[in-house]
């Protein structure tokens, strides 16, 4: 096998995958997307294809029946998807992290439960950590967890739960101890089963309510949910890491966010690569003038900077997934990635917007909707202002005097 060199070369193993993947997007993804985000609708067929290929188990284990792929892989991957459609994309990302949670944190007996059904697809997960009331600050979160017995009784609501309707598991961060202090120690993560589809959850779930899924402006066909907690009875052998996790939920939630800011990084990057592409082939098929407007020096200079962006955050991306394979810190360098990558998503697309004129706001052509989905990587695993915030301190942390 072909080794990679640091930052530009793909392994004979990752050319393939991601050419079996782009292959996939072209002629079933992209095909059909206008479509089901034009209704809003779950793109079912689109998802038993994804399992056919073995996508929801990338970096799952062999043993269990995954790929066993490393995260530089699957950030590749996701970059793809995302060229089709980010929503698809958001299908499997939180999966990924409820996946890479259990991997990490799960007792054996929470990896023997879990693993191998989430790595066909038979159950996907949901990530679960913000609420109505609070933005990025998670440790003002309000849900409850009390023990009782062989259980704990959460109590609490959930907000902006991708997968949230018809994922069989949730990765849930509660307070367990609300005295605690500092406030973080006093976290911990739940694995909470669920009825996949159910609105109302009865009988061993009861107590979990999911209301309508929330309207959005972009990030259509996936759902995006509200998840309310009444006296829903979790057993003790689904805290995250078994009687040791009690407490330590969030600094669990803070490493997968991690590996959770490089898929919305290498999300960016898919939706300005495809950005990139839709401009490139309109300016040259688009006359003013007399000339094709690629010809006019103002559209050239757009198009430089547009892919010069896209590849500097594409490189940005691997080096923070590659660190962080290589078990190094890469917290300083995914929230670099995520910044950068969401910015250059943002930006590029608008570029693109302007490339294509009047006709960029028709729903007739696909940038109108990846301007819309665009602003989503801006938000999603932290705000670009929340990733200053966190590179400046780890800048210093690193840099001290």
């Amino acid at each position: 096998m072909a080794v990679a060199t640091p930052f530009t070369e793909k392994t004979d193993e990752q050319r393939a995958i991601t050419e079996m993947v782009r292959q996939f997007v072209d002629e079933q993804v992209i095909p059909i997307a206008e479509e089901y985000d034009h209704e809003d609708k779950f793109p079912e067929a689109v998802v038993e294809q994804m399992k056919e290929l073995g996508l929801f188990g990338v970096t799952i284990p062999e043993e269990y029946g995954g790929m066993g792929l490393d995260l530089t892989t699957y950030a590749m991957i996701v970059e793809e998807l995302s060229r089709g459609w980010i929503s698809i994309s958001g299908i499997v990302n939180t999966h990924f992290i409820g996946s890479y949670l259990l991997m990490k944190f799960g007792t054996d007996d929470q990896k023997d439960r879990f693993l191998s059904r989430m790595g066909t697809g038979e159950i996907r997960a949901a990530f679960s950590l913000s609420e109505p009331g609070l933005g990025s600050d998670v440790q003002a979160i309000s849900t409850r967890a009390t023990r009782d017995g062989d259980d704990w009784v959460i109590n609490g609501q959930k907000m902006w739960v991708t997968n949230g309707l018809l994922s069989g598991v949730v990765f849930l961060l509660a307070k367990s101890d609300p005295d605690a202090d500092p406030p973080y120690r006093g976290m911990t993560c739940f694995i909470t089963e669920k009825e996949p589809g159910a609105a109302e959850n009865t009988g061993e779930y009861a107590g979990l309510t999911i209301p309508p899924k929330i309207k959005k402006m972009g990030y259509k066909g996936v759902e995006s949910t509200e998840l309310v907690y009444e006296d829903y009875r979790c057993p003790a052998r689904n805290v995250l890491g078994g009687e040791e996790g009690v407490g330590n939920g969030f600094r669990y939630m803070m490493d997968a966010l991690e590996v959770g800011r490089v898929n919305v990084a290498a999300r960016g990057v898919g939706i300005a690569q495809r950005a990139l592409e839709l401009a490139l082939r309109y300016s040259q098929e688009r006359k003013t003038f007399g000339r094709p407007i690629a010809q006019h020096q103002a559209i050239q200079f757009k198009l430089a900077d547009m892919a010069t962006k896209v590849e500097a955050a594409r490189l940005l991306t691997l080096k923070a997934a590659r660190l962080k394979d290589a078990g190094q810190r890469s917290d300083l360098e995914a929230g670099m990635a995520k910044l950068f990558a969401s910015e250059t998503g943002k930006e590029v697309v608008e570029d693109a917007f302007r490339i294509h004129g009047g006709y960029g706001y028709s729903k007739e052509y696909e940038i109108e909707r990846l301007y819309r989905d665009a602003p989503l990587l801006l938000i999603g695993e932290g705000t670009s202002e929340i990733q200053r915030m966190v590179i400046g301190k780890k800048l210093l942390e690193r840099n001290k005097i």
